[in-house]
C-alpha cells in the first residue's frame, strides 16, 4: 500500500482540476492536492461590479476545491479498498 500511496501522491500533484463560475467568467485550476495553480479571467468581467467579480472568483475556487476533494477521496478509497482509515483532511462525513 505504501508504494501505491506514493504513486497516488505523485498523481495528485500532477493533476489539474478546473473550477469555474456559473457564468464562466472566472476559471481556477488546482492540483489534486489542492494547491492553486492558475486563474483565468474573461476580459469582459472588468465591466462587472466589484462584488460580482469577487463572487465569481470565490465560486470558481469553491468548485475547484470541491472537485479536488472528491477526486482525492475517490482515489484514496480505490487505494484502501474502501477501508475507513480516518486520514487527516479526508473526513468521510463531509461528502
Amino acid at each position: 500500500i505504501q508504494q501505491d500511496a506514493q504513486k497516488l501522491q505523485e498523481e495528485l500533484e500532477s493533476m489539474e482540476i478546473e473550477g469555474k463560475s456559473d457564468d464562466e467568467m472566472v476559471k481556477v485550476w488546482i492540483s489534486g492536492n489542492q494547491l492553486p495553480l492558475r486563474v483565468e479571467v474573461n476580459e469582459n468581467i472588468v465591466s462587472a461590479e466589484k462584488e460580482k467579480i469577487e463572487q465569481n472568483i470565490l465560486e470558481a475556487i469553491k468548485k475547484a476545491h470541491e472537485s479536488s476533494t472528491t477526486t482525492m477521496k475517490e482515489r484514496m478509497n480505490d487505494l484502501t479498498g474502501g477501508l475507513n482509515l480516518n486520514l487527516p483532511g479526508l473526513d468521510n462525513n463531509d461528502s
